[in-house]
């Protein structure tokens, strides 16, 4: 793989003296904040062809290419080291670094090295666990502002988020509107639902129940395995289609995964998704992963933005000078097509240009990752239309 893909590069920014201590939006401080980000292309003269991508829910700063390793980050192995969306940004492609500069951050909270829960607490040398405070996607988005005004980006052309990314996307439009031209959601929503309420909820019990977890501060001792794997089984079933899985399992069980305590996989299926679990031990945080889950779990588009608005409606009345295409997957279980129709309602309502795309496909919520061919006339169109 490495052979076939631009050597790219993590670089970190440190937060200016000005922006510190960070103060989070839940009233937590962090006294030193550091971002890892990757940038692809080049700005142009006056600055207007930069787009910034957010990351799904566990991706990271790496979207396209080949970084082999990053600095202080033990859990970047080698699902890492591909960029997570090497299919649609690059030359000539979707998102078009021949013409685009392009800019991917890990949120503040990760583990690929922006400032998170593993990081080292300046204070005490050792990794802030516990401590970490709570943040939400409006900590997200001011701290990669931030990073904006560093790289003398004062407007975006686009921002671009699927998934969870999409809940910051739709968060960076609305807080910092006279900074975004685009809007692209895929696969998204304006609000947390039911059902991705109770997913959560259980993702984050299964951690916290895990006896090693240990409050948050396990890092000199065992990790909370047994957790984090259940809480990555019981998200990844909603990002998969079954047809998907099934056809991933490919009809055998593979035992190379060991067995769960006092169980023994005999199915195909579950073998795939026990398998899907305990490989993701190798690349992400429990910390991290906590800290994600209770961003989305609380997210408030309304709030968050800091709008004087009343209504979704109204707060969109301020983007009207804002174009969105908006991406539906026909076979997303994780965000049902029927959030992009709300999604679409209130743009309409307010008065917004918007435009709604829906895929066909049998890859489900993970066709954003999958399929390139299925949007990237869509996105070609609006990005490099006039």
């Amino acid at each position: 793989m490495a052979t076939e893909l631009a050597t790219t590069e993590t670089k970190f920014f440190d937060l200016p003296a000005e922006c510190l201590p960070f103060e989070t939006y839940l009233g937590g401080s962090l006294e030193r904040v550091t971002l890892a980000y990757e940038t692809f292309g080049e700005l142009n003269d006056d600055a207007s062809n930069a787009i910034l991508v957010y990351h799904a829910l566990t991706g990271s700063q790496h979207l396209t290419g080949w970084t082999g390793e990053v600095d202080g980050v033990p859990l970047w192995n080698d699902e890492c080291r591909r960029g997570w969306w090497s299919e649609f940004v690059g030359a000539g492609k979707a998102i078009d670094t021949d013409r685009f500069f392009v800019i991917g951050v890990n949120y503040l909270g990760g583990c690929y090295g922006t400032t998170g829960p593993s990081s080292l607490d300046p204070a005490t040398g050792s990794p802030y666990g516990s401590t970490f405070p709570e943040v939400r996607f409006r900590d997200v988005v001011d701290s990669q502002m931030v990073l904006l005004d560093h790289l003398g980006v004062d407007r975006l052309h686009a921002v671009v988020g699927a998934s969870t990314g999409g809940l910051a996307a739709l968060l960076t439009a609305t807080r910092y509107p006279d900074r975004v031209r685009n809007v692209v959601p895929i696969a998204t929503g304006a609000a947390t639902t039911r059902l991705q309420f109770l997913h959560n909820f259980e993702q984050t019990a299964a951690i916290l129940n895990d006896p090693d977890f240990d409050g948050g501060d396990y890092y000199d001792g065992a990790h909370p395995d047994a957790g984090l794997t259940l809480a990555r089984m019981i998200g990844h079933k909603t990002f998969v289609s079954l047809d998907a899985m099934d056809e991933r399992a490919r009809g055998r069980v593979d035992d190379s995964w060991g067995q769960p305590a006092g169980y023994t996989i005999t199915h195909p299926m579950e073998s795939y998704i026990w398998a899907s679990g305990r490989r993701f031990l190798e690349r992400f945080d429990a910390n991290t992963y906590l800290r994600l889950m209770w961003m989305w779990q609380h997210f408030d588009l309304l709030a968050e933005s800091g709008s004087d608005a009343v209504s979704l409606v109204d707060l969109f009345d301020e983007c009207t000078d804002q174009k969105y295409l908006v991406f539906s997957i026909d076979s997303d279980v994780c965000f049902y097509p029927s959030e992009q129709t709300e999604l679409i309602r209130i743009l309409k309502g307010a008065g917004v240009e918007s435009m709604r795309i829906t895929v066909h496909s049998e890859k489900g919520h993970d066709a954003f990752l999958l399929e390139p061919e299925l949007f990237a006339p869509h996105l070609i169109q609006v990005l490099e239309g006039p």
